[in-house]
């Protein structure tokens, strides 16, 4: 009787029970996928600021100082050229001039574009590019104008009034350097503060991912490791041998649900364990009644070998004297009815040595050792040499390989098929092929004949003991040779059969197994190179 199914631990107390494993597994999933898409927006939102702050240190604040720079230095060069060429009147003290005024007009424009962004600035960088352009109109431009007009040296009388205005630019200039100077620290300040927050937001998410992770490996732990281990304890002590251990499971609604499953497993062992024993108890009983039946069967066999043909063969021999003595003496009755006699006691005599040879066959076990299968078809082939000549038969045969059997036994396969062969001939002279081609680990054989054969039918009913497809009178024998032969054959752990294709005549295949020795392959193919 079957075990009743065991209930799942969580639904024993009627609470409510535990989450399942992949529900688990996917909260943590989830939990560190939110994490992990937050950490990305903030840290995203940190490293564009910082990008931003980069760019407004690297990208404005920084050139537009060089700039402005290059603006001081350009004035410089311009108010330089002009008071040299004032005080010598030669061209080439313009040269300064001449490259700073270039250079104002390249730092304008940068600083232009730099400062865009930063009005204060670019009021600033205005208010430079008027004092320039007041220096130039009340002093550099007339100063230079009366030095090419005189061709001599000239103090201009605005002089005092171009240093003011030189100095004013100075001024100006300055203040758009401090400016610039400020936003470039805002900026650095702001790009500390933007890296400040993306560390922080790094640490700040390490720290979370860490705490799911590890809140996900307890839960694990929990919900399967701890369980997993007790479970296999149980198993373990069930598989020593304590099938009364109740095995059980807590953790997740999995773990819990095998440890039911491996319990009612363990209770269903258990039945059939119990099943088994008294199976076996029965099987030994039945061993041993089989044990004294195969006892009674050898008496019987000794009986049947000894006590019962010592009066057959008395019979025999005095119904044969009766037949040569009397014979003619009596009437033709009396003659018939000792025909009838002496032909019953052979019969008989003949019945029983057979019954013997079947059903020692795999009782009395001799050794397989490896047999030339040649050698056995010789022998078999010496002993009805009287009749094989007697019907004028040919046998002839291909190469045989050796095989591992006991060889008396396969001389009396080989022996049973040749007389069958024949026995059942037909109008010609009976001709006999024996043939053996390699079967994997064995060898198939074929004994095939041009005699009156056997219907496809009958080619499982050949091989029952006892069955005939004949009449006695026309063919003789007991019926037993080609069940004998199976047998003999199954007990070398082959098996034989009917070529219900092969017309005309008969064809029977059997296998034995090839000695290991030799490898089937090879030793076909040598015979074949041989012929």
């Amino acid at each position: 009787m079957a075990p009743p199914p065991a209930v799942p631990a969580g639904a024993r107390g009627g609470g409510r029970r535990p989450w399942p494993l992949a529900r688990i597994i996917w909260t943590g999933v989830a939990c560190g996928v939110l994490v992990t898409i937050a950490a990305a927006v903030v840290a995203g939102l940190a490293l564009q600021q910082v990008s931003s702050d980069r760019h407004q240190v690297e990208d404005v604040a920084d050139p537009a100082a060089i700039q402005a720079l290059e603006l001081a230095a350009g004035i410089v060069d311009q108010e330089t050229g002009v008071r040299g060429y004032a005080l010598t009147a030669t061209a080439s003290f313009l040269q300064p001039y001449t490259s700073g005024l270039a250079q104002q007009r390249d730092a304008v424009a940068s600083l232009r574009t730099l400062l865009a962004g930063l009005p204060g600035a670019r009021g600033e960088l205005a208010v430079v590019n008027r004092r320039i352009a007041d220096w130039h109109a009340r002093y550099a431009d007339p100063t230079i104008a009366a030095a090419r007009a005189s061709g001599k040296p000239v103090i201009s009388p605005a002089i005092d009034q171009g240093k003011a205005e030189f100095d004013a630019i100075r001024t100006a200039i300055a203040a758009m350097q401090a400016s610039i100077s400020r936003f470039r620290q805002r900026s650095i300040a702001a790009l500390n503060g933007a890296s400040a927050t993306l560390e922080t937001a790094v640490v700040v998410i390490g720290a979370v991912l860490l705490a799911i992770i590890a809140l996900f490996g307890l839960a694990v732990r929990r919900a399967v490791v701890r369980p997993i281990a007790q479970l296999a304890v149980d198993a373990r002590l069930v598989a020593e041998g304590d099938f009364g251990h109740a095995v059980r499971a807590g953790g997740a609604r999995e773990t819990q649900d095998l440890g039911a499953d491996v319990d009612r497993m363990r209770e269903r062992i258990a039945a059939d364990l119990a099943a088994s024993r008294a199976a076996e108890a029965d099987l030994q009983a039945s061993t041993l009644e089989l044990q004294r039946s195969n006892a009674e069967l050898e008496q019987f066999a000794y009986v049947a070998s000894h006590d019962l043909q010592e009066p057959l063969r008395k019979v025999a021999s005095f119904c044969q004297l009766l037949q040569r003595r009397y014979a003619g003496q009596l009437d033709e009755k009396a003659d018939l009815y000792i025909g009838y006699a002496v032909d019953g006691a052979k019969r008989m005599q003949q019945l029983i040595n057979d019954l013997l040879a079947f059903s020692r066959v795999g009782r009395i076990a001799g050794d397989q050792v490896p047999v030339p299968s040649a050698e056995a078809l010789d022998r078999a082939r010496a002993n009805l040499s009287d009749q094989i000549e007697q019907e004028g038969a040919t046998i002839g045969s291909g190469p045989l390989p050796v095989v591992r059997a006991e060889e008396a036994l396969l001389v009396t396969v080989f022996q049973n098929l040749l007389s069958n062969a024949l026995k059942f001939r037909g109008a010609e002279p009976p001709e006999i092929t024996v043939a053996a081609a390699p079967d994997g680990a064995f060898w198939r054989f074929s004994v095939a004949d041009n005699g009156i054969g056997v219907p496809p039918e009958y080619a499982e009913r050949i091989f029952v003991i006892f069955q005939r497809l004949h009449d006695r009178e026309s063919y003789p024998g007991t019926g037993i040779g080609l069940a004998l032969c199976r047998k003999i054959i199954e007990y070398h752990g082959g098996r034989m059969w009917l070529d219900t294709g092969h017309s005309p005549g008969a064809r029977f295949c059997f296998t034995l197994p090839a000695d290991p020795a030799t490898d089937p392959e090879n030793e076909h193919n040598a015979d074949t190179d041989s012929q």
